[in-house]
């Protein structure tokens, strides 16, 4: 793809402005967007991103390069049920109301195996559509945050280029236009003209990506991580209620365990709690409700 045909990403919305959505949206800002916006379903939510965060409230859906989906996909009363009626609302709003083709619907919740496809029917192939889940750990932001290493896939090869374009590029990258020439230490020669083919800067996140062949990994890699982290949560719990009945000491059964090198017993908690874990390990066979 050349250059100048790369979408140019300049105005974004973030969709979900909750515990994900809020520090996404910081991020984006930070990053160097001026035009960063934010909806949600709580008008709570929306005024504190604009007071803590200087996040411009959106009021419709129609005049944006990127739409970053950070929707809750379970059940406002069932936490450990997923359900993505809520996210394939927002998409429909945005085929009804988003103006520019070629936009970036980048969804960073956690959903089943097909959605993006779905999604991407829902949009009439009309926008490129990528699926790029979080990492986010509340509790470790530094560590853990928007810009750690993430896992992205495309519906079709364009997409993903566009998702990479926006997450993994240089942080600001200036553009050649047709009438523009680079000399030998970088310096951009212009015609002198102010025109579409002038220099330009594109923004991107700067994020490190790791792209995957098709989407349906990407979407996978999400759950199969959640699930995975469920097991090692489940099996110390497991253990420690069982050196609990049988008088053992789990604190040195667990530091004699992890002697080993390929063994990482992880420390009991209270069970298994949060709204993602055992949700998530459902969605190995939600997909087929789509």
């Amino acid at each position: 793809m050349n250059n100048n045909n790369k979408t140019q990403f300049q105005k974004v919305l973030i969709i979900g402005l909750g515990q994900l959505g809020l520090p996404v949206a910081k991020y984006v800002k930070e990053k160097g967007f001026d035009n960063v916006y934010g909806y949600d379903i709580s008008p709570k939510a929306m005024e504190r991103a604009e007071k803590t965060a200087g996040i411009k409230l959106a009021n419709d859906f129609s005049d944006f390069d990127v739409y970053i989906l950070c929707v809750s996909t379970h059940k406002p009363d069932d936490i450990f049920t997923p359900q993505i009626e809520g996210l394939l609302s927002i998409v429909d709003r945005i085929s009804k109301e988003a103006k520019r083709n070629r936009a970036l619907v980048s969804i960073e919740s956690t959903i089943p195996r097909g959605t993006s496809n779905k999604v991407f029917e829902m949009l009439n192939h009309r926008l490129h559509v990528a699926h790029a889940p979080h990492r986010w750990y509340a509790l470790e932001e530094k560590e853990h945050g928007v810009n750690q290493l993430r896992v992205v896939g495309g519906v079709c090869n364009c997409c993903l280029e566009a998702a990479m374009q926006f997450y993994g590029g240089n942080s600001s990258e200036r553009v050649v236009g047709d009438n523009s020439s680079i000399t030998a230490n970088n310096t951009i020669i212009t015609d002198g003209n102010d025109n579409e083919n002038s220099p330009i800067t594109r923004k991107s996140l700067g994020v490190p990506m790791h792209p995957v062949s098709k989407i349906e990994t990407a979407e996978l890699s999400k759950i199969a991580e959640n699930a995975h982290r469920y097991l090692q949560i489940a099996f110390a719990e497991d253990l420690y209620l069982y050196c609990q009945t049988n008088n053992i000491n789990f604190s040195e059964l667990r530091n004699a365990l992890n002697t080993k090198w390929n063994v990482e017993i992880l420390e009991p908690r209270e069970g298994i709690g949060g709204h993602c874990l055992p949700k998530n390990t459902k969605c190995f066979c939600n997909h087929q409700n789509l």
